[in-house]
């Protein structure tokens, strides 16, 4: 885990413990765990309460499952196949509205990752990791997965269990570790962008 003291005692502790391992260790997930963690992407906040987000998954071992992975990029597929479930993430970039009228949505990408963030640290607190990625053949897979012209596919995740390192590429097995974070000075200021 993060250490704790690089972060503000404030901050809460499964914030700093989430991070994004490569490392899985291939277990099966329960369908109602993962419902569980979807359930709590489903609890972000969004522009008009639209909910624009869309989540397509796969269970390792299931119909999709190749498919699925087939839509990563090389590097990506090589540690994500050892993942329990994959999941891409889509966005309706429109505000429907209930007179049959739609206008652009501005802020479904944004929407859609706040999504994302809730599922990550839901799997956190259930004992799970999730990595998101975007290293997706974005085309193709937009294609693939049937995703309608008048929706954007946002990127790709995995959830699982921590596995062994060492069953990583030699590469990724130096960068398997939680990673640090730019202090609150470089990434906010008061005012006009600097």
């Amino acid at each position: 885990m993060t250490e704790r003291n690089a972060a503000n005692p404030q901050v809460l502790d499964l914030i700093v413990d989430r991070w994004s391992p490569r490392a899985f260790d291939q277990s099966a997930m329960p369908q109602e765990d993962l419902d569980v963690i979807l359930e709590a992407a489903g609890w972000a906040p969004s522009a008009f309460n639209l909910q624009p987000w869309r989540f397509l998954y796969a269970h390792r071992g299931d119909g999709n499952w190749d498919r699925f992975l087939g839509l990563l990029v090389d590097m990506n597929r090589s540690w994500a196949e050892n993942a329990s479930v994959q999941v891409f993430v889509v966005s309706d970039i429109l505000q429907r509205k209930d007179d049959g009228t739609a206008s652009p949505n501005h802020s479904h990408s944004f929407d859609a990752g706040s999504a994302w963030v809730l599922a990550a640290l839901q799997a956190t607190s259930m004992g799970y990791h999730a990595h998101a990625m975007s290293g997706v053949k974005f085309d193709e897979a937009k294609r693939e997965l049937a995703v309608p012209d008048d929706h954007r596919l946002e990127a790709a995740f995995v959830i699982g269990r921590m596995g062994a390192k060492d069953k990583l590429p030699e590469a990724l097995q130096q960068r398997e570790q939680p990673s640090g974070r730019k202090p609150v000075g470089e990434i906010a200021w008061a005012g006009n962008f600097r």
